[in-house]
């Protein structure tokens, strides 16, 4: 379970002592839940008003780097395809997985300077994350599309007899070249017509050289044959071909182009490799800083909404609980049991919940007494 309710509520007497009674109400006696004490450093309060604008800008700024944090997760993700069960282990912040992060949390005061105001320090991470968002779609862009162009060199290089890239099954020797009369063709005949093949490709049509046939290939289906002939029969042939099911495959052999493309084919391949290794550092070290980023928010968000919400001085306790499954519905009823007494508007929403009144979705709201978000480290669609 990698969810984590991010709460606070206000000093009691002190700040311990709220910590105390949530303890007691959560683990002591019935194991709702596994909880460590979140710690948010002395920001500068700033204005009322300019709080209350924060509080929207940051629940915007909270999704938009959640995004790009998934974005960057899920692109690990892609880039390193069959490896994909090395994903979570390059997946850390700060050179620790994500649970360990988050519980662990501490305040990083060179990147987020706290004598800065809090519209500056949200400032800082959105100019952050905005160019980690922009150098993703770069850096994506310009491995896709070589990614693709190898793929399309690939599915050359493994289709059906009658599409696939030919370079490296046919050889000089195979073809008759040069020759103003005749001409070597190259045939693509079902593996269950072999023996209809070899007794009647001759009578095809006239001028079809004896024993010219050879079987250069075969995938799972067919073969490929050459077979050499006059050039003023290939009509002939082919119709006659088709009508036994034999396909002729229009083929001029070049040497020149086959070799370009196989240039290709190992230029495409060389690159991927070259660019793999520094893309998934990028990758790794840009995911740590995204995520980073997106904790401080959380940060910022329970201290602007704890100011608006308990008043001033600042006093209250931040708190990180991670659910057990089983009882999250039981946590959730402890809670606001706990601290109903905090709002009682909140309280009132909270007992309507399970009415269907229509025209009201309050049963869809996230508002408790508490000051209370989310932070889910499971990242990843495919897990």
């Amino acid at each position: 379970m990698t969810e984590f309710w991010l709460i606070s509520a206000p000093g009691e007497k002190t700040c311990q002592q709220t910590w105390d009674t949530l303890m007691t109400a959560t683990t002591r006696t019935n194991n709702l839940s596994t909880n460590n004490k979140f710690n948010i450093p002395d920001l500068k309060v700033g204005t009322l008003d300019v709080l209350v604008g924060l509080s929207d800008e940051l629940a915007k700024l909270d999704a938009f780097v959640e995004s790009v944090v998934k974005k960057v997760a899920q692109y690990m993700a892609d880039v390193l395809e069959d490896s994909r069960d090395k994903v979570q282990e390059n997946l850390l912040a700060n050179g620790v997985d994500l649970v360990t992060y988050v519980t662990r949390f501490q305040w990083d005061m060179a990147k987020y300077p706290i004598k800065q105001s809090l519209k500056n320090i949200s400032e800082i991470i959105t100019k952050q994350v905005t160019q980690i968002d922009n150098d993703l779609k770069a850096r994506a862009s310009a491995y896709n599309n070589l990614k693709g162009n190898l793929q399309n060199l690939e599915r050359k290089n493994a289709g059906s007899l009658l599409t696939r890239s030919l370079a490296d099954i046919v050889k000089k020797d195979d073809f008759v070249l040069d020759s103003e009369y005749l001409i070597t063709m190259l045939v693509v005949v079902p593996k269950t017509n072999y023996n209809d093949w070899q007794r009647t490709y001759e009578t095809l049509a006239e001028m079809v050289v004896p024993r010219s046939t050879n079987l250069l290939f075969e995938d799972q289906d067919s073969g490929l044959f050459t077979v050499t002939l006059f050039r003023k029969a290939i009509d002939d042939f082919r119709l006659k071909a088709r009508e036994n099911k034999f396909m002729l495959r229009d083929f001029q052999y070049n040497e020149e182009e086959m070799k370009a493309d196989k240039e290709e084919m190992t230029r495409l391949s060389t690159d991927k490799k070259k660019q793999f290794g520094p893309l998934v550092r990028w990758l790794k070290v840009n995911f740590s800083e995204a995520f980073i980023a997106w904790i401080h928010i959380k940060a910022l968000r329970v201290f602007v909404e704890s100011v608006l919400r308990y008043g001033l001085p600042v006093n209250f306790q931040a708190m990180l609980l991670q659910p057990n499954k089983k009882n999250m519905k039981k946590l959730r009823e402890v809670l606001n049991d706990l601290y109903k007494h905090l709002d009682s508007g909140a309280a009132a929403i909270i007992d309507q919940s399970a009415m269907d009144i229509p025209g009201l979705n309050l049963s869809q709201q996230e508002y408790y007494p508490y000051v209370y978000y989310k932070i889910d480290c499971n990242l990843l669609d495919f897990k």
